[in-house]
């Protein structure tokens, strides 16, 4: 698979992800009494990677996060050469979809600003107020698991064809934790796209959210072949 067409499923990916897990959060979360709330939103973003999964695996790999890749270069599974390019189309198509998003939002009647628009905080942005290192320790903690289940369930000593399902839980549980902490991002992509349209404190912030979850990535890539052995190639 010629790299442009991997970074084209990426961005596409992405896209998906923004789109779906952010816009629950910005269009359906909060309708009264019928608004879905953080466990939606916590569903909503883990449909959009297992339905990714299915549909860009065979392309790409379906990471939809720099961090992702930062994680599965540290554990031998992807090349270093195809990491920027990767991250640049990850970073484009959260741009995107944030994009779109607010073409929907601006569009309600009596619309005066975005919000929240699901953007990721710590202090006073952060949805419980919980400090920045707080915030930071768990954004690398949860990244660093996910990383851990996405490197366990696509080894190809695990049971063939459940990949997806099992991240895609993975990252639902990951934000029923996360939500109240920093809205969640474990997804530098994820946190820079309605971060660039909201700006702010969210785009002072912003660097968390790249940091953690990069470290958190990049442990779990480095952890995961010493407890399961050499790592797999892609």
């Amino acid at each position: 698979m010629s790299l442009g067409k991997k970074c084209a499923a990426e961005f596409l990916g992405t896209f998906w992800l923004v789109f779906g897990g952010c816009g629950s959060a910005v269009l359906a979360a909060g309708v009264a009494d019928v608004g879905i709330g953080w466990l939606g939103v916590a569903f909503a973003f883990g449909l959009t990677v297992l339905t990714m999964a299915y549909a860009i695996g065979h392309i790409s790999g379906c990471h939809l996060n720099p961090a992702v890749s930062i994680g599965l270069l540290f554990g031998g599974r992807f090349r270093a050469a195809e990491l920027i390019p990767y991250v640049i189309a990850q970073v484009l198509g959260a741009l995107a979809a944030a994009g779109v998003l607010y073409v929907i939002v601006s569009g309600q009647t009596g619309f005066e600003s975005v919000g929240g628009f699901a953007t990721n905080g710590y202090a006073e942005s952060s949805p419980g107020g919980y400090s920045l290192l707080a915030c930071g320790v768990a954004e690398a903690v949860l990244t660093f698991f996910f990383l851990f289940i996405i490197l366990g369930a696509t080894d190809s000593r695990a049971p063939a064809g459940f990949a997806p399902i099992a991240i895609g839980l993975g990252l639902t549980l990951i934000h029923l934790v996360g939500i109240p902490v920093t809205n969640l991002s474990v997804n530098p992509a994820r946190s820079t796209g309605p971060a660039l349209i909201a700006g702010g404190a969210a785009l002072q912030q912003l660097w968390l959210f790249w940091a953690a979850p990069i470290v958190g990535a990049a442990l779990a890539g480095v952890v995961y072949p010493l407890i399961a052995g050499e790592a797999e190639s892609s």
